[in-house]
């Protein structure tokens, strides 16, 4: 699939698009992604901010389609843990970015060469307009080359 074709279907799926979740950016070598969500009466919370499930899944996928689609089909990519710290209160539109690095994916083909197991750690910001962090976000992928 193409990440263009991707970037379409994910911003029609109803989890992203009833929560006002939009992927604004997928590059085309799937190295990069940003994904916007914008205020809605239907994501506030209480107290009027961000839900902060709203917040964790607009970064749910990204580092695990990147890098599937970035180490081929020759690997079992899946998400295996993840958590969310909220540092400030978010109002109005919020964005994540994600750049996956060649370092990182030279260590995971590295690791995996003979068929082991690898876990890895990716951290990433939600901010606001003002660039300031609303939640920090770490996702911990599983990764392992297929048995031959």
């Amino acid at each position: 699939m193409r990440p263009a074709h991707l970037r379409w279907i994910l911003n029609l799926w109803p989890p992203f698009a009833a929560a006002g979740i939009r992927v604004t950016q997928l590059a085309d070598d799937w190295r990069s992604a940003r994904v916007e969500l914008r205020m809605r009466p239907w994501n506030r919370n209480y107290v009027g901010t961000h839900f902060g499930g709203s917040l964790f899944a607009m970064t749910d996928p990204f580092w695990m389609l990147m890098t599937l689609q970035s180490l081929g089909r020759e690997y079992i990519v899946w998400d295996r843990a993840g958590g969310i710290d909220f540092v400030k209160p978010g109002r109005g539109t919020v964005a994540a970015e994600f750049r996956l690095d060649a370092e990182v994916l030279d260590t995971m083909r590295a690791a995996t060469a003979g068929g082991e197991r690898y876990l890895h750690w990716f951290e990433t910001d939600v901010v606001d307009a003002g660039g300031e962090v609303v939640a920090r976000v770490r996702k911990q992928l599983y990764v392992r080359r297929k048995r031959r």
